[in-house]
């Protein structure tokens, strides 16, 4: 049997009965009348691994290499310097940093994934020459692998095929474990006390600072270092804080894993690639060997886990918890240190501009609606968190979110979930196995999930991250107490007691049917990452103030007409309509009466806001219980701010007296 106008023909039975096939070729003219040739030419590659090389080009410099003259300090001319030796002298600089003090001498260090390939890759090793030294470790001997300034989906690949517990979420964010630990561990934060910090630092009764000694410092710094060097490879991370160039910070986080990576890359400032090039020694280093606990027998150790902070030094070092919140806060400490040294005042605030220049910032313990009230469309997005307000205006630390993900909905949050996507980082969350969608209901993990993602995810940033000076200061409290007014207008002595006092009120379980309001106090809304007495950033904050025309205000988004379990929350559309009232400028020009014990002037008429709510003691219906609770919370303030009645502010008293005349008086 012969195809039909063909060029096979079955022309005999070949094994278990099956015919042959023989084909007879075709000239290429009758080739040609048939089909259309789409062949292409074969792939330029010999072996599957010549292949999968086509699959990558490298990323040419965008600019000339340059490096400072040898000896030469900042601002001195820059020389052009090839390729190799551009790539040498940052390797050195890696290998300085994870240099063990004892042995002086840094490890062998050389760029890519150990799982590839490493002939001809460039080494560098600093320090003195091994063979001059009877001290010589395991580690001096092996290569410590450089996973440098990866992108997120090389940090992807990475965590997905060694870090257990990394998945792709459905949205294309990458879920990971924080491991035991899923929130920070303040108690064991310690800051190096020495003859600077000693005067510097705000130590004792109501300090984050709790102290520990140089040496033990060193000893926990040997131990991470050691454990880094261990490892075929590490995550370093060059990057920036500060979107203001004047005050702009340098730090290098060296890590184990790439969830720390990549949650850094996301929340520090990212470098173009001229500004990687001419990056340079950092200005501070964080060594994160978190999967390593610290040696509970070492001094002023009272856990396997250590987050220690060393000022002079400029290092941080992380043991025993893996947790990347520790990164951010520490880093936030860090510049709550840095920056008042140069009259820039650091601030754990919202902020955002509208489209006429004017900037308000928001301060707020969790539960008071900062980040839902500072995230307005009509208005840009500076930032959701830490801000600098210097000389040049307010600017952003970081350059990235790190957004609450409990309960998170499309309809309360939409900002927030449309930036949950590739390159987004899940902490702790929990999926559904096989569509990998996120419950974000579900804490079986933890209650505090969370997303870490890029600014630019948000789609009203404003970027660069800078703006203008404030012109409204808004201190933000949930009372659950039911007695603080919707608005009041603050003077500058008031804001700085409210700004000092932190309040918020945290309503209590009900156990055994009992619903009693606790009122929390954390000094400049983040006492556990300010390192100076609150008094001092207090004083600038006013300062700035009163410079630039800032106006403050404390905003009550908790309950009117009564303690929680009685009275009902302020509605959010009211609240709303008062921060509008705020930016616009018309609060400026309504009348205001004062209240009793705490002497708030609070505005007799808002637009949009009934005025029946506008003063408490109006929507309590039992006048006694009011000021009954009114006199009760006035003493929780008292309380709360004598630990900081006896710190003087400069060369005498009278700054000092003037706050405490701006609290509660009765």
């Amino acid at each position: 049997m012969e195809a039909e106008n063909g060029e096979a023909r079955l022309v005999s039975k070949g094994r278990a009965g099956l015919m042959r096939i023989e084909t007879q070729r075709k000239s290429a003219a009758e080739t040609a009348t048939v089909c259309h040739d789409d062949s292409t030419p074969p792939v330029r590659a010999q072996t599957i691994d010549e292949l999968h090389g086509l699959q990558k080009k490298k990323s040419a410099p965008s600019t000339p290499r340059t490096a400072r003259t040898p000896g030469q300090g900042q601002g001195s001319a820059f020389a052009i310097i090839s390729e190799e030796d551009f790539q040498k002298q940052q390797l050195q600089s890696i290998s300085a940093s994870l240099a063990s003090l004892t042995r002086e001498t840094g490890p062998k260090v050389v760029k890519g994934d150990p799982a590839r390939k490493t002939e001809g890759h460039r080494v560098a090793h600093s320090g003195h020459n091994i063979h001059d030294t009877f001290d010589i470790s395991d580690s001096a001997l092996k290569f410590t692998h450089v996973l440098y300034n990866l992108s997120p989906a090389e940090l992807y690949e990475q965590a997905i095929k060694y870090e257990k517990g990394s998945f792709i979420t459905a949205s294309g964010a990458i879920a990971t474990l924080s491991g035991a630990k899923t929130g920070r561990s303040p108690r064991d934060r310690r800051v190096v006390k020495d003859e600077t910090t000693e005067d510097e630092l705000w130590w004792g009764k109501g300090s984050p600072n709790i102290e520990m000694d140089e040496h033990t410092f060193m000893v926990n710094r040997e131990r991470a270092v050691d454990y880094l060097n261990s490892l075929d490879k590490v995550y370093v991370n060059d990057q920036f804080l500060n979107w203001d160039p004047e005050h702009r910070i340098k730090v290098r986080i060296v890590s184990a894993r790439a969830y720390h990576s990549l949650f850094m890359h996301n929340m520090c400032i990212r470098p173009d690639a001229e500004e990687l090039e001419e990056f340079g020694t950092p200005d501070f280093t964080i060594y994160n060997a978190g999967q390593f606990p610290c040696n509970r027998y070492t001094h002023y150790m009272t856990s396997s886990t250590s987050v220690d902070l060393n000022l002079a030094r400029r290092e941080m070092v992380i043991l025993g918890t893996q947790y990347a919140g520790e990164m951010k806060k520490g880093l936030f400490s860090v510049m709550h240190y840095l920056m008042p040294q140069r009259h820039v005042l650091s601030l754990h605030s919202g902020c955002n501009m509208g489209k006429g220049g004017d900037v308000a910032l928001f301060f707020g313990l969790s539960g008071t609606g900062k980040t839902t009230l500072s995230t307005d469309h009509n208005r840009y997005l500076i930032g959701d968190d830490e801000h600098c307000w210097s000389e040049n205006g307010v600017s952003n630390i970081e350059g990235g979110c790190y957004a609450k993900c409990i309960d998170l909905s499309k309809d309360k949050e939409p900002d927030i979930w449309n930036a949950i996507k590739f390159g987004t980082v899940l902490e702790n969350v929990v999926f559904e196995e096989h569509t990998r969608e996120v419950d974000y209901s579900d804490k079986g993990v933890t209650e505090n999930t969370r997303a870490a993602y890029p600014i630019e995810y948000i789609p009203n940033a404003k970027i660069p991250c800078v703006g203008p000076h404030p012109k409204n200061v808004i201190l933000l409290a949930c009372d659950a107490f039911g007695v603080l007014p919707p608005v009041s207008k603050l003077s500058l002595a008031q804001t700085m007691y409210h700004f000092i006092s932190g309040y918020t009120a945290l309503v209590a379980g009900t156990e055994e049917g009992i619903k009693e309001p606790q009122a929390t106090f954390s000094a400049c809304f983040g006492a556990a990452f300010i390192m100076l007495h609150p008094t001092k950033y207090a004083a600038m904050l006013a300062e700035k103030m009163q410079k630039h025309g800032a106006t403050g205000w404390l905003v009550n988004t908790g309950w009117s007409g009564g303690r929680y379990g009685s009275g009902n929350r302020i509605k959010l559309a009211y609240t709303r309509k008062i921060i509008d009232a705020i930016h616009s400028g018309a609060l400026l020009e309504a009348n205001y009466v004062k209240t009793e014990v705490f002497g708030l002037e609070i505005p007799t008429e808002i637009d949009g806001v009934p005025s029946e709510i506008l003063s408490p003691i109006n929507t309590w219906s039992d006048k006694k219980a009011y000021n009954d609770t009114l006199l009760k919370l006035g003493g929780l303030f008292k309380k709360n701010f004598a630990v900081f009645a006896n710190y003087k502010i400069g060369t005498d008293n009278n700054l000092t007296e003037e706050i405490l005349a701006a609290g509660p008086t009765f």
